[in-house]
């Protein structure tokens, strides 16, 4: 069975200057700030993965400002699609977010990272934390709030809901504090996630984890878990034996394990939504 060592880097926006560290340098756990983070920075596995075969049925629009890819018929009910750092441009994603308006959705997934989304299994060298540094919050939350903006005044949904994968998982769970509109959440092995956001957590929200994953790490989806539990959120966390960090985007469909992971995370937040958007 195959699986992708995945090493966390940390970003400069969150890279501690009192420890005189190479900010491109791969971080041990022991050294990031205990008490801050429930998801690691985004590593070298998040760019590394399976490409899915198939046809994406949705079209490319602006929408928020930026490309946006949208899929589905519904009005009614809008899922906010929200990538890994591989992108809307990933045909992964776009085959997934086929699947959820397949589901009922009209699903918006727009463009994050201005047209510089980091590319499928990378060659040697590049550097993901010089990328990281200029996707960062201040650069990526005001895509996602002109968005916001445009499914509330155009689409008028009576349901909301938001899907976060990696990188995306980080904004689905600032998404959900209280005043949002977005009503329920599914991300699956997030990556960049605070505890201080975890803990303003409001709306129901469903995590997808891998067993092996240095990112969303035991004693961090432990942390998480104990958190929503303080806040007496609404949860649910399902962990996937023998798939990495990725797999609910890129795995490889010809393993079965990680074809059923996949599918079973899919359903999942499928299922999540139909319980906590119908209360």
């Amino acid at each position: 069975m195959r699986k992708f060592a995945c090493f966390a880097l940390t970003a400069l926006a969150i890279l501690p200057p009192a420890l005189g560290l190479d900010a491109s340098a791969d971080i041990p756990f022991s050294l990031l700030p205990k008490t801050s983070m429930a998801a690691k920075a985004p590593g070298k596995c998040c760019g590394t993965g399976t490409l899915h075969t198939g046809t994406p049925r949705g079209r490319m629009q602006t929408f928020g400002g930026v490309e946006t890819y949208i899929t589905g018929h519904s009005s009614t009910k809008v899922l906010l699609y929200l990538t890994d750092i591989l992108g809307h441009v990933l045909p992964n994603n776009q085959l997934l977010a086929d699947d959820f308006a397949a589901a009922g959705y009209k699903v918006i997934m727009p463009d994050l990272f201005s047209g510089d989304a980091w590319p499928l299994n990378p060659p040697e060298g590049a550097d993901l934390n010089a990328w990281l540094a200029g996707h960062g919050l201040e650069q990526t939350e005001p895509i996602i709030t002109a968005v916001m903006a445009d499914i509330e005044s155009k689409l008028k949904p009576k349901s909301l809901a938001a899907a976060g994968y990696c990188f995306g998982g980080k904004y689905v769970t600032r998404l959900l504090a209280a005043g949002g509109a977005v009503q329920s959440g599914f991300m699956a092995h997030p990556s960049f996630v605070t505890m201080e956001e975890v803990s303003a957590v409001s709306k129901p929200l469903a995590i997808a984890a891998a067993e092996t994953d240095t990112i969303f790490p035991p004693e961090l989806r432990h942390q998480t878990e104990a958190k929503l539990t303080e806040i007496k959120a609404q949860y649910q966390i399902n962990l996937f034996s023998g798939v990495a960090h990725g797999f609910a985007v890129r795995g490889n469909m010809s393993v079965p394990v990680e074809k059923y992971a996949k599918d079973q995370a899919f359903k999942q937040a499928v299922d999540w939504y139909a319980f906590t958007l119908s209360k």
